[in-house]
Protein backbone atom coordinates (compact mmCIF):
# COMPACT_ATOMS: atom_id res chain seq x y z
CA UNK A 1 0.00 0.00 0.00
CA UNK A 2 1.27 3.35 -1.21
CA UNK A 3 1.68 5.61 2.00
CA UNK A 4 -0.04 8.72 1.92
CA UNK A 5 1.33 11.80 2.57
CA UNK A 6 -0.47 15.38 3.64
CA UNK A 7 1.65 17.88 1.98
CA UNK A 8 0.17 21.64 3.70
CA UNK A 9 2.20 24.15 1.60
CA UNK A 10 0.89 27.65 0.56
CA UNK A 11 3.53 28.32 -2.36
CA UNK A 12 1.80 26.57 -5.63
CA UNK A 13 4.47 26.19 -7.45
CA UNK A 14 6.61 24.29 -5.04
CA UNK A 15 3.32 22.26 -3.70
CA UNK A 16 3.35 20.82 -7.40
CA UNK A 17 7.11 20.10 -8.08
CA UNK A 18 6.97 18.30 -4.47
CA UNK A 19 3.71 16.13 -4.91
CA UNK A 20 4.51 15.45 -8.70
CA UNK A 21 8.23 14.50 -7.49
CA UNK A 22 6.58 12.31 -4.33
CA UNK A 23 4.20 10.43 -6.34
CA UNK A 24 6.38 9.17 -8.89
CA UNK A 25 8.93 7.93 -5.72
CA UNK A 26 5.38 5.72 -4.67
CA UNK A 27 3.40 8.15 -2.40
CA UNK A 28 -0.24 9.16 -2.82
CA UNK A 29 -0.02 12.97 -2.17
CA UNK A 30 -3.33 15.65 -0.76
CA UNK A 31 -2.43 19.21 -0.72
CA UNK A 32 -3.61 21.31 1.28
CA UNK A 33 -2.72 25.13 0.65
CA UNK A 34 -3.08 26.91 4.11
CA UNK A 35 -3.75 25.59 7.85
CA UNK A 36 -6.96 25.27 8.28
CA UNK A 37 -7.27 22.68 4.59
CA UNK A 38 -4.33 21.29 6.70
CA UNK A 39 -6.29 20.53 9.95
CA UNK A 40 -9.26 19.61 7.71
CA UNK A 41 -7.26 16.59 5.86
CA UNK A 42 -5.96 15.26 9.17
CA UNK A 43 -8.89 15.50 10.83
CA UNK A 44 -10.18 13.16 7.64
CA UNK A 45 -7.50 10.52 8.64
CA UNK A 46 -6.06 7.93 6.89
CA UNK A 47 -2.53 10.06 6.49
CA UNK A 48 0.15 8.23 7.09
CA UNK A 49 2.50 11.39 7.61
CA UNK A 50 2.37 15.38 7.59
CA UNK A 51 5.14 17.74 5.50
CA UNK A 52 4.57 21.23 6.81
CA UNK A 53 5.46 24.60 6.27
CA UNK A 54 5.76 26.69 9.05
CA UNK A 55 4.68 29.89 6.89
CA UNK A 56 1.24 29.43 6.60
CA UNK A 57 -1.11 32.47 5.49
CA UNK A 58 -3.73 31.88 8.13
CA UNK A 59 -1.53 30.93 10.92
CA UNK A 60 1.65 29.22 12.21
CA UNK A 61 1.98 26.13 10.96
CA UNK A 62 4.32 25.76 15.06
CA UNK A 63 0.56 26.38 15.93
CA UNK A 64 -0.90 23.35 14.05
CA UNK A 65 1.87 21.59 14.77
CA UNK A 66 1.38 22.11 18.33
CA UNK A 67 -2.41 21.65 18.30
CA UNK A 68 -2.06 17.80 16.31
CA UNK A 69 0.34 17.05 19.50
CA UNK A 70 -2.36 17.46 21.47
CA UNK A 71 -3.90 14.51 20.13
CA UNK A 72 -1.70 12.55 18.19
CA UNK A 73 1.79 11.40 17.50
CA UNK A 74 1.44 11.41 13.40
CA UNK A 75 4.82 11.69 11.97
CA UNK A 76 5.43 15.56 10.93
CA UNK A 77 8.24 16.56 9.11
CA UNK A 78 8.77 20.26 8.77
CA UNK A 79 9.96 22.17 5.52
CA UNK A 80 10.77 26.27 5.90
CA UNK A 81 12.26 28.91 4.48
CA UNK A 82 13.37 29.75 7.79
CA UNK A 83 16.49 28.56 8.51
CA UNK A 84 17.14 30.03 12.23
CA UNK A 85 18.34 28.16 15.22
CA UNK A 86 15.12 29.01 17.17
CA UNK A 87 13.10 28.18 14.68
CA UNK A 88 14.50 24.66 14.41
CA UNK A 89 14.54 24.22 18.01
CA UNK A 90 11.00 25.42 18.53
CA UNK A 91 9.65 22.26 15.85
CA UNK A 92 11.50 20.30 17.28
CA UNK A 93 10.35 20.84 20.56
CA UNK A 94 6.47 20.90 19.41
CA UNK A 95 7.04 17.47 18.46
CA UNK A 96 8.33 17.52 14.66
CA UNK A 97 10.26 14.17 13.86
CA UNK A 98 12.31 15.82 11.20
CA UNK A 99 13.45 19.59 9.73
CA UNK A 100 14.20 20.68 6.58
CA UNK A 101 15.12 23.96 5.45
CA UNK A 102 14.41 25.42 2.10
CA UNK A 103 15.84 25.50 -0.53
CA UNK A 104 16.75 21.52 -0.51
CA UNK A 105 16.32 18.19 -2.74
CA UNK A 106 13.59 16.11 -3.45
CA UNK A 107 15.65 13.15 -2.92
CA UNK A 108 16.65 14.65 0.64
CA UNK A 109 13.11 14.96 1.42
CA UNK A 110 12.41 11.18 0.29
CA UNK A 111 14.92 9.87 2.34
CA UNK A 112 13.86 11.24 4.98
CA UNK A 113 10.24 10.55 4.74
CA UNK A 114 11.36 7.22 4.39
CA UNK A 115 13.73 7.01 7.40
CA UNK A 116 10.55 8.81 9.34
CA UNK A 117 8.34 5.84 8.24
CA UNK A 118 10.47 3.62 9.52
CA UNK A 119 11.25 5.08 12.93
CA UNK A 120 7.17 5.52 13.61
CA UNK A 121 6.42 1.81 13.28
CA UNK A 122 5.10 -0.21 15.45
CA UNK A 123 6.92 -3.14 16.96
CA UNK A 124 6.68 -6.59 14.99
CA UNK A 125 3.71 -8.40 15.64
CA UNK A 126 3.60 -12.63 15.52
CA UNK A 127 2.68 -13.16 11.95
CA UNK A 128 -0.21 -15.03 13.55
CA UNK A 129 -1.99 -13.95 16.60
CA UNK A 130 -4.11 -16.88 18.51
CA UNK A 131 -7.12 -15.81 21.11
CA UNK A 132 -9.44 -18.97 22.10
CA UNK A 133 -10.70 -20.16 18.53
CA UNK A 134 -9.94 -16.66 16.79
CA UNK A 135 -7.09 -16.45 14.09
CA UNK A 136 -5.41 -14.12 12.68
CA UNK A 137 -2.61 -14.01 9.94
CA UNK A 138 -1.05 -10.69 10.27
CA UNK A 139 0.48 -10.70 7.08
CA UNK A 140 -2.75 -12.06 5.38
CA UNK A 141 -4.41 -9.68 7.30
CA UNK A 142 -6.88 -12.26 7.59
CA UNK A 143 -9.14 -13.55 10.68
CA UNK A 144 -10.75 -16.95 10.75
CA UNK A 145 -12.67 -18.40 13.92
CA UNK A 146 -12.76 -21.98 13.65
CA UNK A 147 -11.33 -22.04 9.90
CA UNK A 148 -14.39 -19.83 9.19
CA UNK A 149 -13.03 -16.75 7.28
CA UNK A 150 -14.05 -13.58 8.64
CA UNK A 151 -15.05 -11.05 5.66
CA UNK A 152 -13.69 -7.60 7.54
CA UNK A 153 -13.51 -3.62 6.37
CA UNK A 154 -9.71 -2.67 6.82
CA UNK A 155 -10.87 -1.05 10.04
CA UNK A 156 -12.53 -3.84 11.31
CA UNK A 157 -9.64 -6.16 10.49
CA UNK A 158 -7.04 -3.44 12.13
CA UNK A 159 -9.58 -3.58 15.41
CA UNK A 160 -9.86 -7.27 15.52
CA UNK A 161 -5.96 -7.30 15.38
CA UNK A 162 -5.42 -4.67 17.86
CA UNK A 163 -7.77 -6.20 20.27
CA UNK A 164 -6.13 -9.95 19.70
CA UNK A 165 -2.82 -8.71 20.22
CA UNK A 166 -3.54 -8.26 24.16
CA UNK A 167 -6.42 -10.29 24.73
CA UNK A 168 -8.21 -9.21 28.35
CA UNK A 169 -6.50 -5.86 27.97
CA UNK A 170 -9.01 -2.72 27.87
CA UNK A 171 -8.40 -0.30 24.93
CA UNK A 172 -9.72 3.13 25.59
CA UNK A 173 -12.07 4.79 22.92
CA UNK A 174 -8.80 7.38 22.69
CA UNK A 175 -6.57 4.30 22.33
CA UNK A 176 -8.15 2.80 19.62
CA UNK A 177 -8.81 5.98 17.70
CA UNK A 178 -4.93 7.06 17.68
CA UNK A 179 -3.91 3.38 16.80
CA UNK A 180 -6.28 2.87 14.18
CA UNK A 181 -7.54 6.34 12.38
CA UNK A 182 -3.51 7.58 13.50
CA UNK A 183 -5.79 10.92 15.51
CA UNK A 184 -8.16 11.15 18.48
CA UNK A 185 -9.75 13.72 17.49
CA UNK A 186 -11.58 11.67 15.70
CA UNK A 187 -15.66 11.05 17.29
CA UNK A 188 -15.95 8.35 20.14
CA UNK A 189 -18.84 7.25 17.97
CA UNK A 190 -16.59 6.00 15.38
CA UNK A 191 -14.77 3.64 17.36
CA UNK A 192 -18.76 2.46 18.66
CA UNK A 193 -20.16 1.94 15.16
CA UNK A 194 -17.11 -0.17 13.87
CA UNK A 195 -17.39 -2.27 17.53
CA UNK A 196 -21.20 -3.37 16.92
CA UNK A 197 -19.94 -4.25 12.88
CA UNK A 198 -17.40 -6.29 14.39
CA UNK A 199 -19.32 -8.17 17.07
CA UNK A 200 -21.93 -8.58 14.70
CA UNK A 201 -19.97 -10.52 12.45
CA UNK A 202 -18.51 -12.46 15.20
CA UNK A 203 -22.30 -13.47 16.51
CA UNK A 204 -22.59 -15.55 12.88
CA UNK A 205 -20.40 -18.03 13.62
CA UNK A 206 -20.73 -21.02 15.39
CA UNK A 207 -20.17 -20.68 19.18
CA UNK A 208 -17.67 -20.47 21.26
CA UNK A 209 -16.36 -17.35 19.37
CA UNK A 210 -14.19 -14.36 20.85
CA UNK A 211 -16.71 -11.73 22.74
CA UNK A 212 -15.85 -7.99 22.49
CA UNK A 213 -16.57 -6.78 26.24
CA UNK A 214 -17.32 -3.43 26.66
CA UNK A 215 -16.02 -2.41 29.85
CA UNK A 216 -18.13 0.84 30.69
CA UNK A 217 -16.61 3.92 31.37
CA UNK A 218 -13.05 2.48 29.88
CA UNK A 219 -13.23 1.15 26.67
CA UNK A 220 -13.11 -2.17 25.11
CA UNK A 221 -11.49 -5.87 25.15
CA UNK A 222 -11.41 -9.40 24.04
CA UNK A 223 -12.33 -12.63 25.52
CA UNK A 224 -11.17 -14.87 24.18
Amino acid sequence: MRPHLALIEDEPDFALMCRSYLERAGFTVTWAMDARAGKSVLHEGGIDLAILDLGLPDGSGLELLRALRSTSRLPVIVVTGRGAEADRVAGLEIGADDYLVKPFSQRELVARIHAVLRRSQPPDVPTVLRAGSLLIDTGARQASVDGVLLTLRPKEYALLEMLAAAPGRVFSSEQVLERIWGASWQQPATVVEHVYRLRGKLAQLPPPVPRIVTVRGYGYRLDP
